[in-house]
């Protein structure tokens, strides 16, 4: 990542560290399929989840989609990383979000090469409505691009 910003690395590698050990704590202490209520509207939920976001294209074949998942992401990053060359430095609150935004695409990515697929582990609910499990780096992608879209509108001309 040489010439990335960094602020952006530092993110970056947090949370990437962050997810990869949290997954790694719900693969050691819970069976696929288990459920540890903590919450009357939050739980952990250990998922392996073989598609995209909301388990989109998990019924493709392993063959076709693990090899498109990989691709997608190569891609993924190098425009972020492109993205964040771009970035003014005066603008830390965006660089970090992209920082977020890399370090939850490796996150994922280290667990579509190690397993063909990823583990999610947060479900939040409420009654019977469920939203789709998730993750830290899953978070962290959701949360990077909800503060670079904000300042995207902040800063656009009236």
């Amino acid at each position: 990542m040489s010439g990335v910003r960094p602020l952006a690395a530092a993110v970056a590698v947090g949370v990437l560290v962050a997810d990869q050990v949290t997954k790694a704590i719900v693969d050691a202490a819970m069976v696929p399929g288990q459920v540890i209520p903590l919450l009357p509207f939050c739980a952990l939920a250990y998922v392996r989840n073989t598609g995209a976001a909301f388990g989109m294209f998990a019924a493709v074949p392993a063959a076709l989609r693990l090899p498109a998942f990989l691709a997608i992401t190569a891609i993924a990053l190098a425009a972020l990383v492109s993205f964040l060359r771009q970035t003014p430095a005066d603008r830390p609150w965006v660089v970090a979000a992209l920082g977020a935004v890399l370090g939850g695409a490796a996150g994922n990515l280290v667990c579509r090469v190690r397993y063909g697929e990823v583990i999610d582990f947060v479900d939040l609910h409420w009654g019977g409505l469920h939203w789709p499990a998730f993750n830290v780096a899953d978070s962290a992608i959701t949360i990077g691009v909800a503060i670079v879209l904000l300042a995207g509108v902040r800063d656009r001309p009236a």
